[in-house]
């Protein structure tokens, strides 16, 4: 196994809101699917990838207290979290090193849907 992670997902409450959000952020599209009264916005990948999904359900509440998923932020991170900014996200931790920088970048967020969504760079 390669990856520990292998899939991912989002809730959140208004799934046109959440995709414009994230399209903007991440520049990134989606592949809409609805299975058992579940929507989904599958974000766009290459294979080998690991991806996941936006998905508004009964028993999928957005929240900033559980798990943390934390996505690519490309080259430097200031850059989707900038975005992110402008599409009213609140960043509950700025672009902060990790071990002096030797170890990458983190940052993290609340997304449109209330979500603490992070993100990570190596610069």
């Amino acid at each position: 196994m390669k990856n520990i992670v292998t899939w991912f997902e989002i809730p959140v409450t208004d799934m046109e809101r959440a995709k414009t959000f994230y399209s903007a952020v991440l520049e990134t599209g989606f592949k809409d699917n609805e299975m058992n009264g579940f929507k989904m916005a599958i974000f766009d990948y290459e294979e080998p990838a690991v991806s996941g999904m936006l998905i508004q359900a009964e028993d999928y509440e957005p929240s900033k207290t559980g798990a943390v998923i934390y996505l690519n932020g490309g080259d430097d991170l200031s850059v989707p979290l900038e975005r992110a900014i402008q599409n009213g996200a609140a960043v509950l931790f700025p672009k902060t090193a990790i071990n002096d920088g030797e170890c990458g970048y983190f940052a993290q967020f609340t997304d449109s849907e209330g979500n603490r969504i992070g993100l990570y760079s190596v610069e």
